[in-house]
């Protein structure tokens, strides 16, 4: 019987360790992930994060992750939460500029361990090119040529034709024979989605290689090019690339919250223009925190200190929500603060401070704040989202589903004009001195007072709509309360004056002067339900132009390709240093 028993013992564990062995490719993803987010503090000091907070939501997308029937089926099941999981925590916190680089980083990390199917290849010099294309001098452009593309455009296609191998050997001498061909599709709008000429449309079932033809010859449309390079790469890249996209920023605080624990604060990294205090103060209704009772705001400052702890000793023992506001301001405090923090762990005989305690930090981004704090803390940030799509969805989700189908068919309909004016506006800064003189803090409070004043005019109404009075109170007070130049005011009265009138309660153009652009419009739709208004925004909106603001085509080519520079900078930090490292991860 013991000989049996043993054997069975043996056989047991032979079992587990081959099921473990199974489970290998799941703990190398959790450690891909965990070593890349770590070298986010490459790009911004705030941006640092602890292996206790990374396990943290680790579990939670194991918990999470959909049952299978095989081990196969499961193991690729927790890889794709586990991802999300972790892009999703992570991204909450990162400025919009750089989740297009951790997504960037994530999809080639993965390219280049082969964890996407043999049939996306990753190629390390072609990679390396992409990053920081090499430019070869000395061949002149032909005439042809030189009559549409510029020399350093040029001196790219000859470094790329240079490259090992000889896949694009022939793209110089091609651009000479069929430059006509050529011109047409480098003039185009979004040259990303069309197919080159020649053999090179074959390049479209080749996304990466594609990326770098439009690297040398349009790279300002390299950002677009690789938001959607990432979501037809990645499983399930549109739950990626949009992220959070229905989600207010009250939705995204308090799912937020629900991953907190009391030793974990929610750290706000501050943006022009965010109110993250009213989602706070909002919460703090929802969960029974009143004001002054239960929840305590301090703005930090010199001689704040001492409130500041005898706020934080009293919720740390009855179990109240602090909030310290612009702690940047108080460097030296902060180590302290640090200190306070982990004696609070250690309290009431290890078991910690209550249970519903939580603190929170509002700082603009600051190199002196601890790293202690920071990798212990989950992080969030309140800055627009990027492009009219997002900036459009994220207005309309602000309010809630109940309260869109329960208004009148006419103040639905002008609600969701001022929430496109509103990401209008939003969106135009990107621009520069072509969309402001001036850069304004407009947020989502300016489109939230807007639709507090529209809600009692409309009340009051005796049957017609009185839109003089609403573009008044918009143009003048809540977005105008902003502007300080003279155009600038003009502009946003000039908007108004097109998107408040009459036809908006209908189907109508709400791209200002678009002059029959088949590929540049939108229509407001006739007044229906919220479900159905977010599902008209995902597919009315086909892509980000300059007609969409009533600019010319070519006024995004500047910021768009500072954006694509910057990106590819920031891309090549998170780099090893080393061309062997690189052609080692693979």
């Amino acid at each position: 019987e013991i000989e049996a028993a043993v054997e069975a013992g043996k056989k047991t564990e032979l079992d587990i360790n081959l099921n473990r062995e199974k489970y290998i490719p799941v703990a190398a993803e959790g450690a891909m992930l965990y070593f890349m987010i770590t070298q986010l503090n490459a790009i911004n000091h705030m941006y640092q994060y602890s292996l206790d907070s990374f396990m943290l939501y680790f579990f939670k997308a194991i918990r999470e992750a959909p049952a299978s029937d095989t081990v196969e089926e499961r193991v690729a099941s927790l890889r794709t939460t586990l991802r999300l999981a972790i892009y999703t925590w992570v991204s909450r916190g990162l400025f919009e500029d750089h989740k297009l680089v951790l997504l960037s980083q994530l999809t080639f990390q993965l390219m280049a361990r082969k964890k996407l199917g043999d049939d996306v290849e990753f190629i390390p010099h072609y990679f390396k090119f992409l990053v920081s294309p090499s430019r070869r001098m000395g061949e002149a452009r032909p005439g042809v040529v030189a009559e549409w593309l510029d020399e350093p455009s040029w001196n790219a296609v000859q470094g790329l034709a240079a490259l090992e191998g000889d896949e694009f050997a022939r793209l110089p001498s091609d651009l000479e024979e069929a430059s006509g061909r050529f011109r047409e599709w480098y003039n185009h709008v979004t040259p990303e989605t069309e197919k080159l000429p020649l053999d090179w449309s074959a390049l479209d079932k080749e996304p990466f290689k594609k990326l770098l033809v439009l690297r040398c010859m349009r790279p300002d449309r390299l950002t677009v090019a690789m938001n959607s390079f990432v979501e037809q790469t990645l499983p399930a890249g549109r739950d990626f690339t949009e992220c959070d996209g229905t989600l207010s920023s009250l939705q995204v605080l308090d799912a937020t919250f629900k991953d907190s624990l009391p030793n974990t604060p929610i750290y706000f990294i501050l943006s022009p223009g965010a109110d993250v205090v009213a989602d706070l103060d909002q919460m703090a209704v929802t969960y029974g925190f009143p004001k002054g009772e239960k929840y305590h705001n301090v703005s930090m400052g010199q001689g704040q200190e001492k409130i500041a702890e005898e706020k934080l000793a009293l919720a740390h023992k009855q179990g109240h929500w602090v909030i310290l506001n612009n702690v940047h301001l108080m460097p030296r405090w902060l180590t302290r603060l640090e200190k306070i923090l982990d004696t609070f762990a250690l309290d009431n005989e290890g078991r910690g401070s209550h249970e519903d305690f939580r603190l929170f930090l509002t700082s603009e981004p600051a190199a002196g704040i601890p790293i202690g704090i920071l990798n212990r803390s989950i992080k969030l940030t309140n800055e627009p989202p990027t492009g009219l799509k997002a900036n459009l969805k994220r207005a309309f989700c602000s309010f809630k589903p109940e309260l869109i189908n329960d208004i009148d068919s006419k103040q639905r309909s002008i609600l969701f004009g001022l929430c496109h004016f509103h990401a209008i506006m939003i969106e135009r800064k990107k621009f520069g001195p072509i969309g402001f003189n001036m850069m304004y803090p407009f947020s989502l409070g300016d489109l939230r007072d807007s639709s507090v004043c529209l809600a009692n005019y409309m009340e009051n109404a005796s049957g017609k709509i009185p839109w003089e009075d609403l573009r008044y109170i918009f143009g003048q007070i809540m977005y105008g309360g902003h502007i300080v130049n003279d155009f600038d005011r003009l502009l946003c009265v000039t908007y108004l004056e097109f998107y408040m009138r009459d036809e908006l309660l209908d189907e109508m153009e709400l791209f200002p002067f678009n002059r029959d652009e088949k590929d540049a419009t939108f229509m407001s739709p006739s007044p229906t339900t919220y479900d159905r208004y977010v599902e008209h925004i995902s597919t009315g909106i086909k892509g980000d132009t300059p007609i969409a603001f009533g600019l010319h085509p070519n006024a995004e080519i500047g910021f768009r390709t500072d954006r694509s520079e910057q990106f590819f900078l920031l891309l090549q930090e998170l780099q090893p240093r080393d061309a062997a490292a690189t052609e080692g991860a693979s």
